[in-house]
């Protein structure tokens, strides 16, 4: 049994002071106020829910930084893609393993607690098969049990290189599966699951979007789905919209709501392109929208309608997807300014008045938890433990009472105000850094020595 006494925690109905919340098993046992600390409690100043991290792509963290050099003409998402895949197309499976520790590190270290991680490298370069099949997702496996991130794992189908069924090329052939493939990778991943990992590991699936899929493709994945989450990404850029347009004849949110029955376990990612009308449709779905705002302007996608989304009380979480900076709390603000700087207005995106950082951090731990089929985002006893302590004494929040205490999280403070992480119970990070940092550390830099020589 772990005792955590803290001196504010947001519950469901509100904030709780003098608050000792016993753990046991990795899930929350018992919660009670006006208490006193005792001996050997583990003692934190704001305990709040520790969000999930519903979209990641581990290996692109270690090219942050190479893709902003302008080249000669406009640079996009498109000439990102391409410098993306020759970067990929030298790396080895202990280099993968190191790079995703790493990420998986930070994660912790801003507040996350979960994470869903978008896997779709399967091959080595050019396309051959490894003699295990799941060699790189184990490989993911096992930097989460190293840092003890809590791991949804999302094997992608990716079939083809663009909308009508083109053929894969370049450093897609490390992507590549036929469906028979991918369900055999699915269902090894599955028993590996529930044999070798923590208890709180789960194992979706992940058509990686309409253009690398089709629809008879997506039609068979989806009947090994068995109620799993179910993640995808979807109108991220004008140029996918148009193409699956051409191909299909709707645009893709509103091809797939028309031809899928999307429900409460899927999450749509980015979803940066939709009409009013889809935009109404995917909230009355019941699908989680899965954001990453940080992703989303670095790589030029354009902002969600995320006014007329949470007005129609449409769920959603937030993503660290291409990892080029690890910010929980960046995230969140920078969702809130690309509304200001479209809208040319302030405190926009929730529809009633309020605290702006309170709906946006509550809102993406209960989205993140739906996306990531996770019993967390709130604190209250039978849930996982999932929790994230910070120090409500550092200079950014000490002024705030605990009304504006989340809008100074948000909007003011940055991620060293983070003290202490735990994931289904596992204390992973202490006093701001995860536990397992140094040795974490020593491996990323011989894999990146190993990897740069190459490029």
């Amino acid at each position: 049994m772990q005792s955590i006494f803290a001196n504010r925690v947001r519950m469901p109905n509100g904030w709780k002071h003098n608050v000792r919340v016993n753990i046991k098993a990795g899930i929350i046992a018992d919660i009670t106020s006006d208490q006193s600390p005792q001996n050997g409690d583990m003692i934190v100043d704001t305990l709040l829910p520790a969000l999930g991290n519903l979209h990641s792509h581990t290996f692109q963290r270690a090219m942050a930084g190479m893709t902003e050099f302008r080249a000669a003409g406009k640079d996009s998402f498109w000439t990102w893609r391409t410098l993306m895949y020759k970067f990929i197309d030298h790396m080895t499976p202990e280099q993968y393993q190191a790079i995703a520790a790493l990420v998986f590190m930070e994660m912790l270290e801003a507040g996350y607690s979960s994470v869903g991680e978008f896997h779709y490298v399967h091959h080595q370069p050019g396309g051959v098969r490894y003699d295990n099949v799941t060699e790189l997702s184990e490989r993911i496996f096992a930097a989460a049990q190293h840092t003890g991130i809590g791991l949804t794992h999302l094997p992608v189908l990716y079939s083809y290189g663009g909308a009508g069924c083109a053929e894969l090329g370049g450093g897609q052939l490390r992507f590549g599966n036929t469906v028979d493939e991918f369900c055999t990778i699915v269902d090894k991943l599955r028993s590996l699951a529930g044999n070798d990992m923590p208890f709180d590991t789960t194992v979706g699936i992940a058509p990686h979007s309409l253009r690398a899929t089709s629809p008879d493709d997506l039609a068979q994945v989806l009947n090994i789905q068995h109620d799993a989450p179910v993640h995808i990404h979807i109108a991220e850029q004008p140029k996918e919209v148009a193409d699956i347009n051409n191909w299909l004849g709707a645009r893709p949110v509103e091809w797939l709501l028309d031809n899928v029955d999307v429900d409460e376990n899927w999450c749509l990612i980015h979803a940066t392109h939709m009409t009013a009308t889809e935009t109404l449709a995917m909230a009355q779905s019941g699908a989680v929208a899965g954001l990453c705002p940080i992703t989303e302007a670095n790589l030029g996608d354009g902002p969600f309608n995320g006014v007329e989304y949470l007005k129609a009380d449409g769920a959603f979480g937030i993503g660290s997807d291409s990892n080029v900076r690890i910010s929980l709390v960046e995230e969140l603000r920078t969702l809130e300014y690309s509304q200001r700087l479209r809208d040319l207005a302030r405190n926009v995106i929730i529809p009633k008045a309020g605290s702006v950082g309170e709906a946006l951090y509550l809102g993406a731990a209960s989205g993140g938890a739906q996306a990531l089929q996770r019993k967390s985002g709130t604190i209250e006893v039978g849930q996982l433990a999932d929790l994230v302590a910070i120090n409500g004494h550092a200079p950014a929040l000490l002024a705030l009472n605990d009304d504006q205490i989340l809008d100074g999280l948000v909007f003011a403070a940055a991620d060293d105000v983070i003290t202490d992480v735990w994931s289904a119970g596992r204390h992973q990070v202490q006093g701001g850094q995860h536990i397992a940092r140094d040795a974490i550390l020593t491996n990323y830099g011989t894999a990146i020595r190993g990897l740069l020589p190459l490029l």
